[in-house]
Formats: structure tokens, sequence, C-alpha cells
């Protein structure tokens, strides 16, 4: 065991903590959020049903566990299971057991959560599933309580947190022009998915503040994630700018997890020893064994062996002219290429979705609005802070409105609404008929823009919005 002393990082004790609970914590968000949201999105009955997929060439090649049976039943019970084993981590209570059993565990959860992400289709096509899921089979392998943290395992979590925040750095300067001349941030509070309560202060900050962002922005991203390889107390420092900067998009914005498991995966640049500093010298750190078991430490060399072997795509990527952003390189998403906003939306519309119960041909029927959870649409609602839980009709929605193509679950949306379907209803926040069928439905285009603050001190309003024009126009049930 001597000669694989070194591989015992016995300096990321608390980073160990903060990795695994931080991880398991937003695990419980993922899986929480398909209980509540996957049935009516892509249930037995939902706006693209996952049996219906699993059934596709592709679909059957993808490792899940619903290759044996979907039904809504047992994707609730593997949702729910899901939650409480990532709970259990979260307390503790897992890391009390030896590393053979924890790392199993550990490694069902993600695999849980990977068989519900390979049947997700476009709601589940965001970044950070693939990025959760890489986070949740590397941290596995940070071991419990009886081993020392696997130096290499706390160093491929860095390599993580540098794919991910230099990924988006060049994805930014390959594409929007607006990020190189500094002007992107005139207009990403405004038009980002989803904004939060003070998404339009921050819009409203003067112009030169949003350049100093733009600059802030290149500097975390890419020049920092190199200096996180660094000896201590650098890696420490670059980790603490990461995580300050993800906590200002975390302050205006509603990401999902995305700057959440950000943040936490930074803690792996964070030593004791830095930690002791900034306690002045509290003795804290030292959680488990300072040692490694022989078996343990072979394992973590072949997986240590193997995720550098998977690195090679990622690595490419990063310094191709036409880079991939948020792309994965093998069926169990592992060593992924991440990026975000290589363009930025400079106007913002929105798909707002009407019904009534009168005539629809006839021109004074009264039409009334669907309201979403998170999504703008009464311009008078201050918007909500959601994340880190993921919204994902309301995202798409996002999406539908700058012309996605992928969008045939919006057909089924409306027949949903016609049919007053008590579950697709449930992820709203108003029905405008309390349950009761309308007649027929519309779906209308808005432009929308934050209200400046002589327009809100006059009107009330958060948002001003100007009609576009049709969507899709009055459909109903026949019979």
């Amino acid at each position: 065991m001597d000669a694989l002393g070194w591989l015992a990082g016995t300096d990321y004790t608390i980073a160990r903590e903060i990795l695994q609970r931080g991880v398991a914590a937003l695990y419980v968000v993922a899986f929480l959020s398909a209980v509540a949201q996957f049935p009516a999105l892509l249930g037995e009955h939902g706006l693209l049903p996952a049996p219906r997929y699993l059934r596709t060439a592709y679909a059957r090649r993808q490792p899940t566990l619903f290759r044996l049976r979907y039904s809504d039943r047992v994707l609730r019970a593997v949702a729910w299971s899901g939650a409480g084993l990532s709970a259990l981590i979260v307390i503790g209570v897992l890391q009390l057991t030896p590393s053979y059993v924890f790392v199993p565990v550990f490694l069902l959860v993600w695999f849980l959560y990977l068989s519900i992400v390979q049947i997700g289709q476009t709601f589940y096509g965001f970044g950070w599933e693939s990025l959760i899921c890489e986070a949740g089979f590397t941290v596995a392998f940070l071991g419990s309580w009886d081993t020392a943290p696997p130096i290499t395992i706390i160093v491929l979590v860095r390599w993580l947190v540098f794919r991910l925040e230099f990924g988006a750095g060049m994805i930014k300067m390959r594409g929007d022009r607006s990020w190189r001349d500094l002007t992107a941030l005139f207009y990403h509070h405004e038009t980002q998915p989803m904004p939060n309560p003070l998404s339009r202060t921050a819009h409203l900050l003067p112009k030169w503040w949003h350049r100093v962002e733009v600059l802030g922005n290149h500097f975390a991203q890419l020049v920092v994630p190199w200096l996180l390889f660094l000896p201590q107390p650098v890696a420490s420092i670059a980790a603490a700018v990461v995580i300050l900067t993800q906590l200002w998009l975390v302050a205006t914005g509603n990401f999902a997890w995305l700057n959440w498991i950000t943040v936490v995966l930074a803690f792996a640049a964070v030593s004791d020893g830095a930690w002791r500093w900034v306690t002045g010298g509290a003795l804290i750190g030292g959680i488990g064994s300072a040692e490694m078991p022989i078996w343990y430490a072979v394992v973590v060399l072949l997986v240590s062996a193997l995720v550098v072997a998977l690195s090679w795509w990622p690595l490419r990527n990063l310094f191709r002219r036409r880079q991939l952003m948020n792309a994965s390189f093998n069926r169990w998403h592992l060593v992924n290429a991440y990026g975000a906003f290589g363009s930025v939306t400079k106007e913002r519309f929105e798909v707002v979705v009407e019904g009534t119960e009168d005539d629809p041909l006839d021109p004074a029927a009264r039409w009334v609005e669907y309201g979403f959870k998170g999504k703008p649409g009464d311009t008078r609602r201050l918007p909500r802070q959601f994340a880190p839980y993921h919204l994902r009709l309301d995202w798409l929605m996002w999406f539908l409105a700058l012309g996605s193509r992928d969008s045939p679950w919006f057909e089924v949306f409306l027949l949903r609404l016609l049919e007053a379907d008590r579950p697709t209803l449930r992820l709203l926040r108003v029905d405008p008929f309390d349950g009761r069928p309308p007649r027929s439905v519309r779906a209308r285009m808005f432009l929308y823009r934050f209200a400046t603050h002589d327009e809100k001190r006059r009107t009330g309003a958060r948002w001003v919005r100007s009609d576009v024009g049709t969507l899709v126009p009055p459909v109903g049930l026949r019979g």
C-alpha cells in the first residue's frame, strides 16, 4: 500500500462531503421533478409517450431499466427509490457503510436517473442532464468514510468543471459576436429562458456594468479553469471565483440545477487547509480514514483510467472550429462536452395559449389565458424563483417561441387542454376554466420586454408586450 500512498487525498475530506452530499441533494430534486412531471409529459398518456419511444430501434440500444417494462407506476417507483437513496447520502447515513456498499448504492442512484434521462426525449435534452449523470458517476468513487478520498477522482472532478466552464467560454467566443464586443448582457437578462425576481433589476443596470459582466464571464470561463489544476492555494482561489460567478447567475436567473451543481463541483479544488485558513485555524476536516484499502485503490485507478480514455473526444471537441455544445460521446453520458449560450437572443418572443367557451368564430368571443408557472405571461406578475427545480414544460415553451422544429409535443399539449386533462393542467399555474374543457384553444405570439422604471411606476407592469400574430389558429374537438 505504501506505493499507492500518493492516491490518498487526505487534504480533501471536506471537499468529499460537499461533493457527495451536494450532488445527492440535486439528485433528490431531479427525482422529485420526475415524480411530479414525467407522467404528464412522457408517461403512458403523456405528450411524448415513453412506451411508444421505447419501441424505436434507437431507444432499444440505450442503457435504461425501462427497456424491460415501462409504466407510470414503475417510473414513480424508480424515481421515489432514487430520491430516497439520495436523501440517505445527503444526511450521511450511507457514508457510515463500507465503500463496497456505498459506491454500488451511489452508482445505483446514478443508473436510476440515467434510466429516466434515456427515455426523456426532448424534455430531458438539456446539458445539465448529462452533467448530473456524469457528476453522480464520478463522485460515487470518492468512497465512504472507511477510505481516504482518492486524489485522482478529485482531479477528475476538476476536469469536469474545466470542461463545463472552458467549454462554455469557448462556445461563446466562437459563437455570437455580442460576446466578443461585450454587448451580450445588454440582452441576456431579458431574453434568458426563465427570468427570476431579480432579472429585471439586473437588466436595467447601466450598460457599462453589463460590459463588466461579460469581461468577468470571459475571465471566469477562459482563464480561471486552468488555475484549478495548480498547487494550493491557487486552486482554492480559482474555485472561489467559479463559485462567486455561479452564485451571480443563481441570483439573476432560473437555470435548473446547472449553476448549483457547478458550485458544488468547484469545491473539488478547495483543500481542507483552505477551510482552516477561512475559519482562522479551526481544526476541521479529517472525516473518515486517512488510508485506502488496496482493493479500493485498484478500483479507483481502473475507473480513473477509463475516464481519462473517454476524455479524448471532449478534449478534441474543445479545440475544434465547429465545437459541439452539450454533447455526449457515449450512451452512458460519461465525460461529456458542455457549453451554454453560444448565441444570445436579442428579442424575447412568448407563446401565449388561450381558450374560450364561446364560438371561436365570433369576434366577440371571450378568450382567456392559461398561466404557466415559470415562463412570462401576466405582465404584472413578478417572475418566481424555481431553480434548482426544473420546469420542463416552461423551458420547452421558450424553445417553441424561438421556432424550435422539435415540437410535436405542442399539438398534443393543445389536445390535452381541450380534454381538460388533469395531469396536464397540474403542470400549469392557472387553468382559467377550473377543470372544464374549453370549446376551443389557440396560440398567439407576443414580443415581450422588461418595463422601464418609469413604465413600472405608471402602470404597475413588469413587462411590456405587443401582439406579433397567431401561431396556432383556434382549434377544437370534433363533435
